[in-house]
């Protein structure tokens, strides 16, 4: 490689699972989503408490995220991804082989707290602007967990933040020949075979005629590929710093929602254009969420801005402090 194509490249063996022993193993990816969920909860726990929200409701709404996060993550995938089960419909549901959709799991914890918040008397806004900061905290800190395994490559490009293949078992549906630093995927429903060495990286067609298949013409090399989940971790950390800012001040009730929405709406619409998967037409099935959430986040916000209805406003953001154990009591004199 050479010293250009070095300095304009980054990358590092990944590992695909945590091994203890011979027998125990654990993700990275499901671990860092764990962690990620659990910051995120215990933020919004923090905020909402301090915004008046009952305890009560404040652990409803954490259940039921979880609970609307796991299933909608799955389905949302699996209805992408539906050709690929059609033959085992039963696979649908083994979660534990991988297969989810971030933006699903978020649809899926809206659709189940909407209903939930409802017993509390608590307004949808209400909440979910105490949920969005937090939100965009554990969409950075999960991604970790891809970053380690290898998950979300794309396409090959030589610009500064190229990833490089440095060993280790990458994620499906890549496959690894780890003594020769070389994986191979085919992607896009087959009309694409991507290969990563550790010397560069090169997207080709796949011809398939039958059961025999040969490489077609190059589409795309580069030094590497473009890291996405890497990508998506920088801009979800710069959203968390804007709306950890945003939300220090009083706002009108449901602003600081329509922001996240925007904002990570847009960047996942621009990161699929550099991904190979599944498309519908032109655009995945991410970038068609993505599109429709910008589209209704734009509608709002013009109504809002048109009929200039005044609406309720959230308090500012209540100062996080470290809790300090009680000084201990003064002994009891005996006579």
């Amino acid at each position: 490689m050479s010293a250009v194509a070095f300095l304009a490249s980054v990358g590092w063996p990944v590992i695909d699972r945590f091994r203890i022993g011979s027998t125990f193993a654990i993700s990275p990816h499901g671990l860092f989503i764990a962690i990620g969920f659990m910051i995120g909860a215990w933020l919004f726990g923090r905020i909402a408490a301090g915004r008046g929200v009952d305890e009560r409701a404040i652990n409803s709404v954490v259940l039921w995220s979880l609970i609307g996060a796991i299933v909608g993550a799955r389905f949302f995938y699996v209805v992408a991804h539906w050709s690929e089960f059609a033959p085992k419909p039963i696979e649908s549901i083994y979660i534990w082989k991988g297969g989810i959709s971030l933006l699903g799991g978020i649809a899926g914890a809206t659709i189940a707290n909407a209903i939930n918040i409802r017993r509390f008397g608590l307004r949808f806004f209400q909440v979910a602007d105490a949920l969005v900061a937090p939100l965009a905290l554990g969409i950075a800190v999960g991604r970790i967990g891809d970053l380690i395994i290898g998950d979300h490559l794309g396409k090959p490009t030589s610009w500064l933040l190229a990833w490089t293949y440095h060993g280790g078992t990458l994620a499906p549906p890549w496959s690894c020949q780890i003594g020769a630093l070389t994986c191979s995927a085919d992607l896009q429903n087959g009309a694409y075979r991507e290969t990563i060495t550790d010397t560069g990286a090169t997207l080709q067609h796949l011809i398939v005629n039958g059961t025999s298949e040969k490489l077609g013409a190059v589409v795309e090399q580069g030094v590497g590929v473009h890291q996405t989940a890497m990508y998506d971790m920088i801009l979800a950390w710069i959203l968390f710093a804007i709306l950890w800012w945003f939300i220090k001040q009083p706002r009108r009730e449901g602003i600081a929602t329509l922001l996240f929405a925007g904002y990570y709406g847009c960047c996942r619409l621009l990161e699929d254009f550099l991904r190979i998967d599944k498309r519908f037409g032109p655009l995945t099935g991410s970038q068609w969420t993505a599109l429709g959430v910008v589209i209704l986040v734009m509608i709002v916000w013009a109504i809002w801005g048109v009929t200039k209805r005044p609406g309720p406003t959230t308090p500012p953001r209540p100062k996080i402090r470290r809790s300090r154990a009680a000084p201990a009591p003064e002994p009891t004199p005996t006579g």
